[in-house]
């Protein structure tokens, strides 16, 4: 492949609702540009993009694939990303590598939520985008009624730079609304044509709203616009160019992915209008000096670059995805990694178009490629030289909490789980794991069921082990509702010496559940010498790590030695620390145990109009609402305090709820007693589990 230099190159994330088409159309797009001479299909397992086996089983993209395409003299980098919102973290990774984006809208299906966060990512990221109408070969699409959504969403901004031409019920071609020009589609190219009949009123009235925003672009177009001349088509492109790569205009262009029709309208308007890196800012920090430095890519610079993703794959190797941020970088250089501070030569330096790796010699600022074998390496890490060690900042990813425990189908895989998920972990950053000791049980954290069930897909198919996922324990507690005394006595003879010893335990409680035990003593006239005080001490510490009523570690208890006896002979600190775990068993139950469960201050974000719904399902899951914020965009901040256990499956929940629109987080803030039938079904279900 060529070297290409950032006036030539275009990063662009493709977005949108999971299957409105984003890997069809860039399956397409390799197509018109003869980067295959078959276009892939999803359903049958054969595109560029998804070539992961997870990916072909279930036919949709669950990562970020790069697939580079040579559009005339221009490299344009499309980062297809899933639309999953399970998989969020992948189009996240993606977003901050890109320069612009392409939002795909099935024209059957309409603007969907996927839409509308891909939209919200855009202006985080604060990059400039154009929608792309796809599925118009369909009898059910409506150009018009996606044009109306978004004008409605997001008003003025929306410039439909295309509309429709049908006949008999046929997609045949489209008005080119910039140049006021019909086209007419002959295969997957197209030939000029006139504008029916039919189709000028639309036509014409895209073509007004976009001549009122090349007029807003200047005072001198605007004074010209109300005089009622016409615009050079110099002075139009010029003006849409500058809006769309600041994104004040958001074009709306169309065609069908699977017939590739409209495919290289999109390349030419993406290198027409999307800017190229250069035009671009970034900046990190010299770690040795403190200072700032601009990078904006610009080749003339020294050398940085920041890994944007990790790709860990036994069949086609680890690579780092990384983004050029200045300088050039060659296939023989020496690199820095400026956040784990060690040094690597290259050997090889490639551009991975899906799973293919195509050798270049070198990178220019801007360009992205992959590095393979980088050791110490991960996801977000900076590299540069030595003697410029720059830092850029991580981006944050989507926070997982939708849990489950999980474990090795087989035993003496234990090993092999653990080496895979930690593997699959450098990949995605939104899985996490957890050791619930309480429970002896291992979590796993992902954003929804159906990325955790991916992800334990993912250890089978690339690792051969299996792991089953299941509904965890919960971290229960349990601690006392009043005082009570307890008397135990050990005594036992076995010849030589025997053991003797004799506690007297005051147990109450001590105010604090955040602490597990407070110990005391106030033993009067030498009952219980003071040696063996350290034994009873350590039989309490080691009694309240499972309670007598379901096992669950006991806080908040006060334990108070006020008597007992000792033998002169058979008395030993093993005999009292033992005599002090079988009056604990007694005290603590006659103390009133209760079980406590864990609470968790939750936030759910969602519009206005789901706040009824969501506030009524909290009711339902024993939540008290606590508070509300209205934020942005109508967005309404719900703040309540709800049971850790009925939070379990709560993203499902609350997609269903909201349409898909809600997010939500958490974090544990204290344990309150349970209610009466809660602890029943905890104690029973502790017995049960004790029973097999």
């Amino acid at each position: 492949m060529d070297i290409y230099k950032y006036e030539k190159l275009r990063n662009v994330a493709v977005l949108g609702h999971g299957g409105c088409g984003k890997t069809t159309l860039v399956e397409a797009c390799a197509f018109v540009t003869g980067v295959t001479t078959r276009q892939g299909v999803t359903d049958a397992g054969n595109t560029i993009s998804d070539f992961d086996k997870v990916e072909i089983k279930h036919g949709f993209s669950v990562q970020t694939s790069v697939v580079p395409i040579i559009w005339e003299d221009t490299k344009i980098n499309f980062l297809d990303t899933p639309g999953y919102f399970d998989f969020i973290g992948e189009a996240e990774e993606a977003l901050s590598a890109a320069d612009a984006a392409v939002i795909v809208i099935s024209g059957k299906k309409g603007v969907e939520v996927g839409t509308r966060k891909a939209w919200d990512y855009c202006e985080k990221h604060n990059i400039p985008r154009m929608f792309f109408v796809t599925d118009m070969d369909d009898d059910d699409a409506s150009f018009r009624g996606v044009i109306e959504r978004l004008t409605e969403l997001y008003g003025n901004k929306i410039a439909p730079f295309h509309a429709p031409i049908r006949e008999n019920g046929k997609f045949v071609g489209f008005v080119n609304v910039v140049k006021n020009a019909g086209r007419r589609f002959n295969g997957s190219d197209y030939v000029d044509g006139d504008i029916p009949e039919y189709a000028k009123e639309y036509a014409e009235k895209y073509r007004g709203q976009l001549m009122e925003a090349v007029a807003e672009t200047s005072e001198e177009l605007m004074e010209k616009f109300f005089e009622g001349e016409e615009f050079t088509p110099v002075e139009v492109s010029n003006a849409l160019s500058a809006s769309v790569s600041d994104g004040s205009l958001v074009p709306v262009l169309m065609g069908s992915g699977l017939s590739a029709q409209g495919a290289r309208m999109l390349l030419m308007a993406i290198t027409k209008y999307f800017p190229s890196p250069n035009k671009k800012v970034i900046t990190g920090v010299n770690k040795n000096s403190s200072e700032m430095f601009h990078a904006d890519y610009d080749a003339n610079k020294p050398f940085t670059a920041k890994v944007f993703k990790t790709i860990v794959d036994p069949f086609i190797g680890r690579f780092s995805l990384i983004k050029v941020c200045s300088g050039v970088l060659k296939n023989d250089a020496t690199i820095y990694n400026v956040n784990s501070e060690s040094e690597e030569k290259l050997s090889r330096l490639y551009v991975l178009r899906g799973k293919e790796q195509i050798e270049v010699s070198e990178l220019y600022a801007g360009d992205i490629g992959a590095i393979g074998k980088l050791s110490d390496t991960k996801t977000f890490d900076t590299l540069a030289t030595k003697d410029n060690p720059i830092i850029y900042n991580k981006p944050e990813l989507t926070k997982p909490y939708e849990f489950k425990a999980y474990k090795a189908k087989v035993k003496a895989d234990d090993d092999k789980v653990m080496n895979a998920i930690s593997r699959l972990m450098e990949e995605d950053l939104t899985i996490r794991t957890e050791n619930d000791k309480d429970n002896h049980q291992m979590l796993i954290y992902g954003i929804g069921d159906q990325h955790i069930s991916i992800f334990a897909e993912k250890c089978l198919e690339r690792y051969k082990v299996d792991i089953d996922i299941y509904k965890p324990k919960f971290s229960y507690r349990e601690t006392v509702r009043r005082k009570a005394t307890s008397e135990y006595k050990f005594k036992k003879q076995s010849g030589g010496h025997g053991q003797y010893g004799h506690v007297i335990i005051d147990f109450e409680p001590s105010g604090d559940t955040s602490v597990p035990y407070v110990f005391a003593e106030s033993v009067f006239g030498g009952a219980v010498p003071k040696n063996y005080f350290p034994a009873v001490e350590k039989g309490i510490a080691e009694s309240v790590l499972a309670g007598p009523l379901a096992g669950y570690p006991v806080v908040g208890l006060k334990a108070t030695l006020t008597g007992g006896s000792y033998h002169e002979v058979d008395s030993s600190e093993n005999s009292f620390k033992t005599a002090t775990k079988m009056c604990f068993k007694e005290g603590v139950i006659k103390a009133g145990d209760i079980i406590l469960e864990p609470i968790a201050e939750l936030k759910v974000i969602a519009p206005e109009r789901f706040t009824g719904d969501v506030m009524g399902d909290l009711n339902k899951k024993r939540g008290r609402v606590m508070g509300m914020n209205m934020l942005h965009n109508k967005q309404q901040e719900i703040i309540a305090e709800v049971p850790l256990s009925e939070l379990y499956g709560y993203s499902t929940a609350l997609r269903s709820l909201t349409v898909g629109i809600g997010t939500y987080s958490y974090k544990l803030i204290r344990f309150d007693p349970a209610p009466s039938d809660v602890q029943e079904r905890v104690i029973e279900e502790s017995k049960a589990e004790a029973e097999s």
